[in-house]
């Protein structure tokens, strides 16, 4: 791990981390947790938490024996829970003199770059304050529409706003395994190679699973955030890895990462559709940083308004690109394959010449 200075770290805490088998909230995790935490804090480095549990602590005080199928059943379960959950935190924070301060998101309060702003400044206040910021999805009124899809990528966004060090996500297991079931002790890039690993041990399919990890650190790296994934329930854990012992994967920051809006744009948003583009338009992008014209769209899917982000695939279907419209997909389908000269004629207006302008697109591609 590298031996540079932490000053401010935010800690993932998975659901597998904080719940027994019967799903109840395990208060003796939390308390160990936190003790790591107020460790940190005394030694003055700031944490911020993105913790799950919402759910798990509520099925306990509600007494129901599995999670309920129904949305409504379970943002309920998530909204009596949610507040059980905080009060395990500011129970044992308070013992070490600490406080928590409540943040619950939805992918709605990351859309808008002013709300994301306004996030980043509450964060700052909290930990100015000394207060820790324990951070989770608004389970109670989330849809599918809004949820950031797991707090996996919720803690790759959290530590981009708070320009974090490093970001640790504890899990069930012990890190990333290779081939035969080894921890890789470290990452230089998270490429098609490494994420072909998630198919054994610790890398089920699912949400929270070990490809949804990868994901978050993929987003995380870029914004220059060291990471590692590791075992939660391992004693000391959170200090272990904080001095520099070899615990979990440890995966590279970027050494030159994305700007600040060209971040948000790539990994902030949920893309509302696709456009699908020829090979010189894909050249043009990815090669000569150009911005999309109209001209080199073959097609397009899902619907979606002017400032909406959508992914660019390639004709072969590999999304190589993300961006900003300038153009809803009505327009989009009206336009495709002419030249900008043209687009006036077709729509009866003109506001950009360009579908998706280079200053509003990031290239993705692969590692």
């Amino acid at each position: 791990m590298s031996k540079k200075k932490l000053k401010r770290i935010t800690v993932k805490v998975g659901t597998r981390v904080l719940t027994e088998k019967n799903n109840r909230i395990s208060e003796e995790v939390i308390k160990e947790l936190v003790r790591q935490i107020a460790d940190l804090m005394d030694r003055g480095i700031e944490v911020v938490v993105v913790s799950s549990g919402a759910i798990g602590a509520g099925l306990g005080l509600i007494k129901l024996n599995k999670r309920s199928k129904s949305l409504s059943e379970l943002q309920a379960i998530a909204s009596v829970g949610q507040n059980h959950l905080m009060d395990i935190y500011n129970k044992f924070l308070a013992r070490r003199g600490y406080i928590a301060g409540q943040i619950l998101l939805t992918q709605e309060d990351l859309n808008d770059r002013k709300r994301f702003l306004n996030i980043r400044y509450t964060l700052n206040t909290l930990l100015e304050h000394k207060a820790v910021p324990v951070i989770n999805e608004n389970d109670s009124v989330s849809t599918d529409e809004i949820k950031f899809g797991d707090n996996d990528r919720l803690s790759s966004l959290v530590s981009d706003l708070a320009e974090a060090d490093l970001l640790l996500i504890l899990t069930d297991v012990e890190g990333l395994y290779d081939e035969k079931g080894k921890v890789v002790g470290e990452v230089s890039s998270v490429t098609g190679d490494v994420k072909a690993l998630c198919k054994g041990k610790g890398c089920e399919v699912s949400t929270g699973g070990m490809i949804t990890k990868l994901e978050a650190v993929k987003n995380a790296t870029h914004a220059g955030v060291s990471c590692v994934i590791a075992k939660g329930r391992k004693k000391n854990i959170i200090l272990d890895v904080i001095e520099g012992k070899k615990e979990g994967t440890f995966f590279n920051a970027k050494k030159a990462p994305l700007r600040a809006r060209k971040r948000w744009i790539a990994f902030g948003r949920k893309p509302k559709g696709s456009i699908k583009i020829d090979g010189g338009a894909e050249k043009a992008l990815v090669e000569r940083n150009k911005s999309l014209l109209s001209s080199g769209i073959i097609s397009l899917g899902g619907n979606f308004s002017q400032g909406d982000v959508v992914d660019i695939k390639s004709s072969s279907g590999k999304t190589v690109a993300r961006g900003l419209s300038n153009y809803s997909s009505e327009e989009v389908k009206k336009i495709k394959g002419k030249k900008s000269d043209k687009i006036e004629s077709e729509l009866g207006y003109k506001d950009y010449d360009e579908v998706i302008h280079k200053d509003n697109l990031v290239v993705l591609g692969e590692d």
